[in-house]
C-alpha cells in the first residue's frame, strides 16, 4: 500500500529546527516508509499519537489516517515520551 505523508504545523516546526544533516535524514526514512510502512515503525500503546518512527536519536510521532500518514511530532527520544 503506498502513503501519503502529511505534517502538522507542529512537526514543520521540528523540523526546521533540526541540523540539515538530520532532518535530511528523516526525510529520506519517510519516503522509504510511504511503500509498506518500513522502517522502524512501532506501534505506541496508551499514547497519542499511535506510532513512531525511529531515526538515530530522533522519533517521528504519527498515525494513520487511510493512506494518509499524519506526522505530528519530529523530536529528540528523551522529549518523546
Amino acid at each position: 500500500m503506498h502513503y501519503d505523508v502529511q505534517f502538522k504545523p507542529r512537526a514543520e516546526r521540528d523540523m526546521k529546527n533540526l541540523p540539515r544533516e538530520i532532518a535530511g535524514r528523516i526525510v529520506e526514512k519517510l519516503d522509504f516508509m510511504r511503500e509498506d510502512l518500513h522502517g522502524d515503525v512501532k506501534r505506541l500503546t496508551n499514547f497519542t499519537p499511535e506510532y513512531r518512527l525511529r531515526v538515530g536519536d530522533y522519533r517521528v510521532l504519527f498515525e494513520l489516517e487511510g493512506p494518509v500518514v499524519v506526522v505530528y511530532r519530529v523530536v529528540h527520544r528523551r522529549d518523546a515520551y
